[in-house]
This record gives structure tokens, sequence and C-alpha cells, in this order.
């Protein structure tokens, strides 16, 4: 009975901003009143993270741990999609939007990393008094394509562009984690609440149907619930005299990216750090091969040309610090385990870009990522072996 309240209680959330949807008012509230438009597509985005965190465990019953969080990564940010690749398509457009794809794209992975992998460690440590996250060594698969994409990410603020050829590189690297996590191991699983109830009153059949509902229905609601949301914080952003390049990179990001990271605070609150880090990991190897790989196919086709989106001094710059972070946050939990202490720097780390946030202290906060990351290399085995593997497409736990 408690099981059903709690699934009842989080399908209520959403039914708000559905019946503005249905209803057509959806617009008008957002334009009239966006402050309220942005609660109420905020707690329709936590009730589908809730169904879609179950769904996942759910999921864990017939494939593999990796191929669910791919699963739950693709849905949970469909925002940012829906969001970036907008951006990119109005750059394709209009030459005053190009910097807009990679302020957004940059903005969101900071944001994953520098808020939603240190408020997982948080809220494990304050639920159960651990003081780091184990990371299972079964998302190895995970570590190492974030690895692999990250080393490649550093071409991009080299050369200036990012091009087609750069979306085959991507591509090919999210269908390499796609391949290698539906050939991964099936392992049993102890599922609790909600998917535990579901689980033991249906058969084979009909919770692979539920699953699939979960899944559809979350999904529908995020991606009714994330524009939305992001536009409600612009405004709300705008009438409070916020610049739109900030918007762009930073109020828009944490609105599209908030269904993952509830996600995974979810699993952290059950006791499944692990999950909870695995679900964000997946998220960040979704963003940084699929998306980034879809900025310039959405462009070039936008643009009518096969023509590469040029990238000025500044997106180099945030490129650069995005892939320093990034490397940084691949190489702390490359040895499959992510402490507080950890969590904290990185936040310290992603909070000092906004108190000093002229170009030279980018190039100086990049500086501090890169060698804090050889330093950990340096003095890690587990670390090296990680890198290593990663680099000779080693992916997995084999």
């Amino acid at each position: 009975m408690k099981s059903v309240i709690w699934l009842g209680s989080a399908i209520l959330l959403t039914l708000p901003w559905l019946v503005m949807v249905m209803t057509g008012e959806s617009h008008h509230l957002l334009t009239t009143d966006p402050k309220f438009a942005s609660f109420l597509t905020g707690i329709s985005i936590i009730g589908a993270a809730f169904v879609l965190s179950w769904g996942a465990e759910l999921a864990e019953r017939d494939i593999p741990r990796s191929l669910a969080l791919i699963a739950l990564a693709l849905i949970s940010v469909l925002p940012e999609y829906a969001v970036d690749l907008n951006y990119a398509w109005d750059a394709g457009q209009n030459p005053a939007y190009k910097d807009l794809p990679v302020a957004n794209m940059t903005g969101a992975n900071r944001v994953l990393i520098g808020i939603g992998w240190p408020l997982v460690a948080l809220v494990f440590y304050f639920k159960f008094r651990r003081n780091d996250v184990p990371v299972d060594r079964s998302q190895s698969l995970e570590l190492s394509l974030l690895l692999l994409a990250t080393v490649y990410s550093f071409i991009l603020p080299i050369k200036g562009t990012l091009s087609l050829y750069d979306m085959v590189i991507f591509f090919a690297m999210f269908l390499l984690y796609a391949g290698r996590a539906a050939g991964g191991e099936r392992h049993e699983v102890e599922l609790e609440g909600i998917a535990r109830v579901i689980d033991a009153k249906f058969g084979n059949g009909a919770r692979r149907l539920i699953v699939i509902a979960m899944f559809a229905f979350s999904g529908y609601m995020i991606w009714l619930a994330a524009d939305p949301f992001a536009e409600g914080l612009r405004l709300v952003g705008e009438n409070l005299g916020v610049p739109p390049f900030l918007v762009v990179q930073w109020i828009a990001p944490l609105a599209s990216e908030s269904p993952e990271v509830v996600i995974a605070l979810l699993f952290a609150l059950k006791g499944k750090g692990s999950t909870g880090i695995g679900a964000l990991i997946s998220s960040k190897v979704n963003q940084w091969t699929l998306l980034v790989g879809a900025i310039p196919l959405v462009y070039a086709i936008s643009a009518g040309g096969l023509i590469p989106l040029d990238l000025d001094s500044r997106q180099r710059e945030e490129l650069l610090l995005t892939s320093a972070q990034s490397l940084f946050a691949a190489i702390v939990i490359s040895d499959f385990r992510f402490s507080l202490k950890e969590a904290m720097l990185l936040f310290v780390f992603f909070i000092g870009q906004f108190i000093f946030p002229t170009e030279n202290e980018r190039y100086v906060f990049s500086g501090i990522y890169i060698v804090a990351a050889v330093v950990m290399i340096a003095t890690s085995k587990t670390r090296r072996q990680m890198l290593m593997r990663a680099l000779m497409l080693k992916t997995g736990a084999d």
C-alpha cells in the first residue's frame, strides 16, 4: 500500500503541468508568470524522475546494469538535447547565435560534475555516515569511455572547430559504449520498494511492459516540462538582469540537468550510491559523445552545407576548461571510489570559476585540473591502468 502511495504521489506531481499543456494554457502561463511556470515544470520533472528511477531499477532484472543506465541517461538528458540542439539550429540560421550551443553544452557538463557528483557524495554521507561512495568495478565501461572521450575533447579547442569529422568520432564512441553495454553480463539485483512490489506481483512479460510504460511516461513528461522549465528560468534571469550568455551557460543547464541529478540523489538516499554515481557518469558519457557529436550535425543541416561550427576564443577557453574538469573528475573516480573530500574539491573548483570568471582565471583553473589529474595518475597504479585501458580501447572490466 505504501509503495502504491509513493507511485501515485510521483505521478500526481506531473499532472498540473500536463493539464496546462493539454488545455493550451502552458504558453500563456510561461509568458505571464514564469516563476509559477518554473515551479510547476520543476515538480513535474521531479515526479517523472522518481518514476524513471524505479523503472531503471526494475530494468536491471532483465538487462545489464550498464545498459539500464544508458537507457536512464538517454531519457533523463532529453532536456539537454532539446535545449542545446535548438541553439545549434538557431546558430545555423543566424551567426549571432554561434556562441550559444557551446556555451550551453559546456555549462551543462560542468554543472553535472561540479554540482551533481558532489551532491551524491554529500547525501550519501549524511544519510549513511560514509566518507566515500564505492564505484562498482562493473562500471569500468563507463569510466573507460569517459576517459577516452575526454582525451579526444582536448583536440577541439586546439583546432578551433566542431566539425562533422568530430561527429563521426563521438558517435563511434557512443556506439562502442552501447555495444559493449548490451553485451555485458546481467547480475542478480536486490530490488527495494516499488520495484520489489512490482517484481513480486507480476510475471516477466507484465513486468517488462511496466518498465517500458514507466520509461515512456517519465520520458514524455520530462520532454514536456524541461524546455518550459529552462525557458521559465531564462525569463526569470532576464527579469533579474542576468546577461544572456550567463543565462544560457548556467541557468538553462541547471534546469536541463535536474532530472539526472534528482535520479542520482534518489539512488544515494536508498543506499545505492554506486548506482547514483554510475547514472551521472553515464549521463556525462552520453553528453560528451552523442550530444557533442550532434551539435555540428544539426548546425550543418541548419546552415545548409558541410560547414563546421567555428569556435571563438571564449568558446575555446570554455571547452578547454570543461575538458580539464572532465579529465580531473574521471581520474578521481578511476580508482573505484569517490570520497567526500574529492567531492568537495570538485565543488570548490567549480564555484571558484564564478568568483574568478576572467580569461586568465579560466586558463589557471584548466591548469589546476590538469596538474592535479597528472599527480593522481602518477601516484596511483589503478588510475594509470584505467587510463591506459581507455586509450587502448580496452573498455569494460575484462
